[in-house]
């Protein structure tokens, strides 16, 4: 890899970091392609990425942005993992290292504010954003049906009683 190279890598990870909010940290050694494949498929189907990175060339795109703090972290065969929804990227590499004990969560960074494994941890116990939504929906929806079911059983109420008059009526 020549230097041009070298320093459009650097910038397109520096534009990856600057998009996102979340970066969560990993080593992957022993993983199998078929293995990492899957991890990325995981990860894109919630609108994460995952990517495996040169340790040199990282630190370099980390400097000067929110994640810097994570600088330390890049020793070995590391990856990222990253997305802009604080709970996608956590929750699929936690997920993921349950079922793969190749894939080592070392650690990760939200907007800036640096986690140990036990954070993001936490933060893959959280609903996502899409979690969120549907339950709001789901509340809100949960309201108006109840006001439609009071709204409608007094007048199945006087219907039955109605009806019921008339037969006592025609009897």
């Amino acid at each position: 890899m020549n230097r041009t190279q070298k320093e459009e890598l650097v910038a397109s990870l520096r534009t990856t970091f600057e998009e996102t909010s979340m970066v969560v940290v990993a080593h992957y050694s022993g993983l199998t392609v078929a293995e990492m494949g899957d991890l990325r498929s995981q990860m894109r189907e919630v609108g994460a990425g995952f990517k495996v990175t040169k340790n040199r060339i990282t630190r370099l795109a980390l400097e000067g942005t929110k994640f810097a703090g994570l600088s330390d972290m890049f020793t070995g065969p590391t990856a990222i993992a990253f997305s802009s929804d604080p709970v996608a990227a956590p929750k699929v590499a936690m997920k993921f290292a349950k079922t793969n004990e190749k894939l080592i969560v070392l650690g990760g960074s939200f907007d800036g504010d640096m986690l140990d494994q036990d954070g993001v941890k936490t933060l893959a116990s959280l609903p996502s954003l899409d979690e969120l939504r549907g339950k709001i929906v789901g509340l809100l929806q949960a309201p108006a049906t109840k006001v439609a079911g009071v709204l409608q059983a007094p007048g199945g109420q006087v219907a039955r009683v109605i009806g019921a008059y008339s037969q006592s009526e025609a009897a």
